[in-house]
């Protein structure tokens, strides 16, 4: 029956897919280097700022399973065109919002967007491209991704220095909504459009995000209510039971939202959490960078977004290369050497003083983009590449899943060391603005947020190379 599909050229697929992978990416780099100014316009302190990022990863982490699962059953079309509308009017919702929580409450709408399209993509590309290809791909994917992140900080701080904030969420709108359009009839009738006769599994569905909510939760907002308070502990219960249930009732149900078989393959699962530690370390330089831009060297909006376009430049031009290598030498030594960049650049970013140069940071946050790059590429096509062809739906939405648990935990991790520092060097005050007096309490927090997340790199350096050749 597949030869009756229709099929449409895989290039024009993969630019069309490069669109939503683009936007989403975009919306990610932007917001961040927003967030200073977000802060100060709404009064509220950086743990409030926090939410603004955790909500949206917290709320595709807990529903890319789940999309994933319904893209499988329903069709890839239909659920990413879906999530390209829901993300196209929750992005028009955020840059109406006037206050930090309807910004938090949109981000969430926007988050479900996002997750039906993430769920999709890397299925989309396995699909499209034969074997011999995929490492090609999937490196030009990751190439994708890092002209998101590339042009995200550039135009957002272009744009800030213009405009107001809001116009950095305006600008998905008109893509997404022209996207969903293009790519409906694009894929209508063709292998993305075909799904299999099976239940959702509902009740899997739903644990799965009780169970991922809550830990996540916790673990986010763990610092602020103190990680022995009721609320914590209580929420952390409730999240391991319900995952608890969750594992056992995916065991005994025909169709679950979660294949467990999955993870007795060894090149899928160990390349999936070593993703979760790559993310938490990148994603703690992504959040907690702007800030020291900004506040103890003294750079404007424009200059910051400059700045934070570093790493993605190399993400840019050596993503390309690291997955054509893979295909040739598999991902065991590629992921390593990716680890090891990314636990060299951290601890060099450590060691940044206050009246850090230019030239001082970038080479640092180079380190970063080399390491990333050479890691994701191989990484995504080993973990692909080692489940069977009916699960690649399950299989690409847990890879996404992955990389948005890391996101964010890199993020929570990140803000819960530096609040708790900043707030023990300063008699317990909590870091909502900036000044010179305060540069030792912000810069030795800074310093240690950074080492704990190099000490992540490391351990994602030997989970890389347990995972054997593949």
């Amino acid at each position: 029956m597949e030869n009756n599909f229709r099929k449409p050229s895989k290039w024009l697929v993969f630019c069309f897919v490069a669109i939503g992978i683009f936007m989403s990416t975009l919306d990610s780099s932007i917001v961040n280097v927003a967030l200073p100014t977000i802060m100060e316009d709404f009064n509220v302190p950086l743990s409030t700022m926090e939410w603004v990022v955790v909500i949206y990863l917290l709320t595709v982490s807990s529903l890319l399973l789940n999309f994933g699962r319904l893209s499988d059953i329903r069709g890839r079309r239909w659920v990413y065109s879906r999530g390209l509308i829901v993300f196209s009017i929750a992005s028009l919702l955020c840059g109406l919002a006037q206050s930090a929580p309807w910004l938090i409450a949109f981000r969430l709408v926007q988050g479900v967007g996002a997750s039906m399209i993430m769920a999709c993509t890397p299925a989309l590309i396995v699909d499209t491209f034969p074997t011999s290809q995929r490492g090609k791909a999937l490196g030009m994917v990751g190439t994708v991704v890092a002209a998101g992140l590339t042009a995200g900080p550039a135009l957002g701080g272009a744009l800030l220095h213009l405009f107001s904030w809001p116009v950095i969420f305006y600008v998905n709108v008109p893509i997404g909504l022209v996207s969903a359009l293009v790519i409906s009839r694009l894929l209508r009738g063709g292998h993305a459009d075909q799904g299999v006769d099976e239940r959702f599994d509902w009740v899997g569905a739903l644990l799965l995000v009780f169970s991922l909510a809550a830990l996540l939760v916790c673990l986010s907002h763990g610092y602020s209510w103190g990680y022995a308070s009721l609320r914590t502990l209580a929420l952390a219960v409730i999240g391991f039971v319900s995952l608890g249930v969750f594992i056992h009732a995916e065991k005994r149900i025909p169709c679950p939202v979660m294949d467990l078989s999955l993870f007795t393959i060894r090149l899928f699962t160990l390349p999936v959490v070593s993703a979760v530690m790559l993310f938490i370390t990148l994603f703690a330089v992504v959040f907690l960078m702007p800030f020291y831009l900004v506040h103890p060297c003294g750079f404007g909006v424009d200059t910051v977004g400059m700045i934070m376009v570093t790493p993605f430049v190399f993400l840019f031009f050596l993503s390309p290369l690291s997955g054509w290598i893979y295909d040739f030498l598999g991902s065991r030594v590629l992921c390593t050497l990716g680890m090891i960049f990314l636990a060299a650049g951290l601890f060099a970013l450590s060691e940044l003083a206050a009246s850090a140069s230019i030239t001082q940071i970038l080479w640092r946050l180079a380190l970063i983009g080399i390491g990333t790059a050479v890691f994701l590429p191989p990484n995504s096509s080993a973990a692909m590449t080692a489940v069977p062809a009916a699960r690649r739906g399950t299989a690409a939405a847990t890879v996404a899943m992955a990389r948005n648990l890391g996101m964010v935990i890199g993020v929570a991790q990140a803000g819960a060391i530096f609040n708790s520092t900043f707030s023990r060097l300063t008699g317990g005050e909590t870091f909502r603005s900036y000044t010179n007096s305060l540069e030792p309490a912000f810069m030795s927090a800074f310093r240690l947020s950074l080492v704990a997340a190099a000490g992540v790199a490391i351990i994602g350096a030997v989970l890389a190379l347990m995972r054997g050749k593949g």
